[in-house]
């Protein structure tokens, strides 16, 4: 299916592991940072999560010039690429880590912003986190 990319729009972003994969606390840490690489750069990361089989990040593109803003897509494109590519080295596996697709939607308002972002920082819980959600490792959360 294709992804719509409103210019300027805020996204809630969803991809998850080819079933079977799974990723532990290492590929976790490789996850995020490959999230966190372009932050600021090519977008700005509001709220991310890696869990153990998926991702949830709130996002938008920043503008790029005259041209408009950078590609949502490729930058995930990049993040998962990157990630998969080390993962599978350092855990001696090959072949794809991510599923192809990816869920995403334009965050609509102020309401549904607040949401998405409380979804993801509970998202660990829901995942068996016993701790306070700030507490979880792999937890992205910036102000503004």
């Amino acid at each position: 299916m294709p992804h719509w990319q409103d210019l300027g729009r805020v996204y809630f972003i969803t991809w998850r592991c080819k079933q079977g994969r799974t990723l532990n606390p290492e590929d976790r840490t490789i996850v995020m940072e490959a999230l966190r690489h372009w932050d600021g750069l090519k977008w700005k990361i509001y709220a991310a999560v890696v869990l153990k089989d998926h991702v949830h990040v709130l996002a938008k593109s920043l503008p790029k010039g005259e041209d408009g803003a950078y590609n949502l897509a490729e930058i995930i494109h990049s993040v998962k690429s990157f990630s998969s590519q080390r993962i599978n080295r350092l855990g001696g596996y090959s072949g794809s880590l991510w599923q192809d697709e990816r869920y995403d939607r334009i965050v609509r308002n102020e309401r549904e912003f607040f949401d998405t972002w409380e979804y993801i920082r509970d998202n660990p819980q829901k995942d068996g986190w016993d701790s306070e959600p700030e507490e979880y490792p792999w937890l992205y959360e910036r102000g503004g």
